[in-house]
């Protein structure tokens, strides 16, 4: 038995951009030779990319994804791999790997089962393929097998799970693969990022390729494709439940190769440069977001980002991540490189932090109520990250707006009667003038709403909320603000020690009432337990306040009532969270209904099942 070499490899495609996407095939398929691969794994739907959405449900789309076979074909002289699209045969649509070797087609591999949870619809377009099913389809004038097939390459027997595929337990692909013989599975993926979800991944590659007894190789997308979904470009490779090559995730490089030289039965011991260690959750948010924006920014060829800095933890944390897609960008490609990508040559003379300050607005908007220690917390930031920081007040639009009302309906506002649209008004008051940056400068407003947020409301539709891209809205406040304490003191950021003094405050009623988010809410790390049982795992306020009080909040006084108000404020909210803007997925779950979480916009309002938690006793 000798050793080959087998591959990964990772790209970062954009629907629609036929000449990028090939590109970075081409270079793939150009750095394996170079390198003598022989076996080469590219990631699902590589051609097209995944998020098409519903440009799928047309012919020309598939159509046209085939038209670039042959060029690609050409490029595989003495390589086995396989170019990843969808296929329409027999007027159904399947998602497929079309398998080369040196030049020539050997057939079609279609994908068995769809993905249809949290993130993913995939049954609206593509069809499951029969299982043990194979029939014959011409391609490009010649017929071909397609369906469940194996393929022989020397002393490897092949054979396929795309994604969705291997996470279906015991009647998945790789349990009738074993049993056919095959000793090389390859697994090309489109699986969403989340945080420390490689982690379930490392144990399905590392168990799969013990259970069956193969080389087990996974390829996953990179980057920000379509505008939500990130993908982190993982690239693993396992035999006999040891774990032989690992990849650094969520790189800036449009496209990475990582091989191995294996045996079919491979006895030595994996080589420790070869196997990345997984980053924890506090690195891997900023490396997925700072990726996230990147390619949101070139992807929409803007001309950078505006921000409404507010010396709070939500503005804060967004202000860091642009200065880390800025940082990241330029320690990975270099700066001349970065800046290319984002058609910003111009800058290559200046400093890192005069590079964020050519991209990134920010303005600290305040009013009467706004206190100076937000001020200087946010000035203070601004400025130890590089941005453009403005300042200036709004009371005089504000009070203008409670002058016309007051007029109109004939009595003074009060806030003891008029609490909420007076602080509304400040809120909104706040967005035309920030938008009007945003259109001056060309750049992209980012809205700072966090998902707790999300869950109960917490946000002045048309205020806070305006912007273009919402990056931080699927991560929980609690995280956040743990996470500020970390990114100050390990990742350097000393400009947020002001705003990790603070409480986190809206700081939208007059002083003296000393408000804070937690009084008008509830305590944060409390909303997370209740909106994971409520929202991920969907279940009825009774059985949310049942498994809190066994769990950890037995005898809380007020646990019940903040169970209540978590579902009251969950369900009146809902239009809300439909106007919220375009958000990256970051967490195991989010709350937007556009790709997560549906729910209607009118009901009952658990009236029912809150009447019944009333009558539990604590």
């Amino acid at each position: 038995m000798r050793k080959y070499r087998i591959a990964g490899a990772t790209v970062n495609q954009t629907p629609l951009d036929w000449s990028g996407n090939i590109a970075n095939i081409k270079n793939v398929l150009k750095e394996a030779k170079e390198s003598n691969v022989e076996i080469l794994c590219l990631p699902e739907l590589s051609i097209t990319g995944y998020g098409c959405e519903d440009l799928f449900l047309s012919n020309w789309l598939p159509e046209k994804a085939l038209t670039f076979l042959p060029n690609l074909i050409a490029e595989t002289a003495g390589l086995f791999t396989t170019f990843n699209l969808p296929i329409r045969h027999r007027d159904q649509l399947y998602n497929c790997s079309v398998v080369v070797y040196d030049k020539s087609i050997l057939g079609v591999y279609a994908k068995q089962y769809m993905a249809l949870d949290g993130v993913h619809y995939e049954p609206r377009w593509f069809n499951p393929w029969p299982i043990n099913t194979v029939e014959s389809i011409t391609l490009f004038g010649k017929p071909y097998e397609i369906g469940d097939l194996t393929f022989d390459f020397k002393e490897w027997k092949i054979g396929f799970e795309i994604c969705e595929d291997a996470w279906r337990g015991n009647d998945r692909p790789a349990c009738r693969l074993f049993e056919k013989g095959v000793n090389l599975i390859l697994n090309p993926s489109a699986s969403h990022f989340a945080m420390q979800k490689t982690h379930d991944r490392i144990e399905l590659v590392k168990k799969s390729s013990k259970d069956f007894n193969c080389t087990y190789v996974y390829s996953n997308l990179l980057g920000n494709e379509a505008g939500r979904m990130i993908y982190d470009g993982e690239i693993i490779i396992a035999q006999n439940g040891q774990t032989y090559l690992r990849n650094e995730l969520l790189s800036f490089h449009p496209f990475q190769l990582k091989y191995l030289d294996i045996n079919v039965k491979e006895t030595s011991n994996p080589k420790e440069e070869k196997v990345a260690i997984p980053d924890i959750k506090e690195i891997e948010f900023p490396k997925a977001t700072a990726l996230a924006l990147f390619d949101y920014l070139r992807k929409s060829r803007s001309n950078g980002y505006t921000l409404s800095l507010s010396g709070g933890a939500d503005s804060a944390t967004c202000a860091v991540m642009v200065a880390e897609m800025v940082k990241r960008g330029i320690d990975t490609l270099g700066k001349k490189t970065f800046l290319k990508a984002i058609n910003k040559t111009e800058l290559e003379t200046l400093s890192e932090k005069d590079i964020v300050g050519r991209l990134f607005n920010t303005a600290y908007q305040g009013t009467s109520n706004s206190s100076s220690t937000t001020l200087k917390a946010a000035r203070t930031l601004a400025e130890s990250i590089g941005a453009k920081f403005h300042y200036w007040t709004i009371d005089e639009p504000v009070n203008a707006n409670i002058e016309i009302i007051e007029n109109a309906i004939e009595r003074k506002l009060t806030w003891k009667n008029d609490d909420l649209a007076l602080q509304n008004i400040q809120a909104r008051s706040r967005s035309p003038i920030i938008w009007m940056l945003t259109n001056i400068t060309n750049t992209l407003l980012l809205t700072t709403s966090n998902r707790s947020e999300g869950d109960v409301g917490y946000a002045t539709m048309d205020g806070d909320t305006s912007g273009s891209l919402a990056p931080i809205s699927s991560v929980d406040k609690h995280f956040i603000r743990k996470w500020l304490k970390f990114a100050e003191s390990e990742l350097g950021y000393e400009g947020l020690a002001s705003i990790n003094m603070l409480p986190p405050t809206a700081e939208l009623r007059p002083s003296d009432q000393n408000q804070t988010d937690e009084d008008d809410l509830m305590p944060y790390d409390l909303m997370v337990e209740i909106e994971k049982l409520a929202v991920r795992d969907r279940k009825s306020p009774v059985q949310v306040f049942q498994e809190l009080s066994v769990k950890k909040h037995k005898g809380s006084e007020s646990l019940k009532s903040y169970v209540i108000k978590f579902f009251k404020l969950w369900s009146r909210n809902q239009w809300k969270r439909e106007r919220l803007a375009p958000a990256f997925h970051l967490d195991e779950f989010n709350v937007d209904p556009r790709t997560w979480c549906r729910f209607p916009i009118l009901s009952a309002g658990y009236k029912e099942e809150i009447k019944q938690l009333e009558e539990v006793s604590d």
